[in-house]
């Protein structure tokens, strides 16, 4: 997945994955993964995509502090 922050460009594709949680099984309506990413220049993004009853019902990158990043990290170890 693309996103444009700050008119620059981050693909996960390209990015380095960190941690990822699943909940769920595979095709399972309220399943859903969070991936954390770390670009290249050491910006941090949560993709997050999910089943139709899930907390995260459509594909989505966000942006992240490295402190939110770090707790996100905590709270999924």
């Amino acid at each position: 997945m693309k996103k444009t922050v700050k008119g620059k460009t981050y693909d996960t594709v390209e990015m380095t994955a960190v941690k990822k949680v699943t909940s769920g099984m595979y095709g399972d309506p309220a399943g859903y993964e969070e991936t954390l990413y770390v670009a290249e220049d050491g910006a941090y993004f949560l993709y997050t995509n999910g089943g139709a009853e899930s907390k995260y019902m459509s594909e989505k990158l966000t942006a992240m502090s490295k402190a939110k990043a770090a707790a996100w990290q905590k709270e999924n170890a």
